[in-house]
């Protein structure tokens, strides 16, 4: 599902440029890979802006079982359920490798939108993570773990890829561990399907061994096979 023409993107970019301004004179905090910036039940009321490197977000099943829910990069803000007035942590933040992060307090975040007029754009952006969501909720329920794997990618690739001119790559590093944990499937499944959309030159990884999605015959194959 493509939400680009809400105008998400622009004001991530616009958020973004706000956000390195209000943290401009504040400490940056580096977390060492596996480090978790926060944990399922912790309380606070910050907010998260990376500077560099790569975070994860994880929840856990009763049975100790990780489903992990979204991968952030430079540039990207999270934590922002604090916002909601829910109270502890739902979820936990891993530094995926070396990350620099910096912190905003809510109230902080809320003026800082008002000053800049992102408001409109703030609520527009939480919209289309809700409906992002409920997308990948209705995946796991109504189709199987391969074409869960080829939206995943696809949806990685929209929000964290650099577009090619018949492609998209995807310079941060995921392990199929932590693909299986998105799709909700086995790490050798993952392996096996991965296998197949190289074989079918859907995927591949360039001579910098990045991920290269080819967008297009991604989705065809995954409409072929709906």
């Amino acid at each position: 599902m493509i939400y680009e023409n809400l105008g998400v993107d622009r004001f991530k970019e616009q958020m973004r440029q706000s956000l390195s301004n209000e943290t401009l004179h504040s400490r940056t905090i580096t977390y060492a890979k596996n480090d978790n910036v926060y944990t399922c039940g912790d309380n606070d009321e910050l907010i998260y802006f990376i500077e560099s490197g790569q975070i994860k977000l994880l929840m856990l099943s009763p049975e100790g079982k990780e489903c992990l829910l979204a991968i952030h990069t430079p540039g990207d803000m999270f934590g922002e359920l604090c916002l909601s007035g829910l109270g502890a942590r739902l979820e936990t933040a891993t530094a995926m490798e070396e990350t620099n992060i910096k912190q905003i307090p809510g109230p902080k975040l809320f003026e800082r939108l008002r000053r800049d007029s992102l408001f409109e754009g703030f609520v527009k952006y939480l919209a289309v993570r809700i409906a992002d969501q409920q997308q990948v909720i209705a995946d796991l329920v109504t189709v199987d773990s391969e074409q869960r794997l080829g939206k995943t990618l696809l949806r990685l690739a929209r929000t964290m890829g650099k577009k090619d001119p018949r492609s998209i790559r995807i310079e941060p590093k995921i392990s199929h561990e932590e693909l299986s944990e998105m799709v909700g499937t086995t790490r050798p499944r993952i392996s096996v399907f991965m296998q197949r959309f190289r074989n079918l030159g859907l995927i591949e990884t360039n001579d910098d061994h990045f991920l290269v999605i080819k967008e297009q015959k991604l989705n065809e194959y995954l409409a072929q096979i709906a």
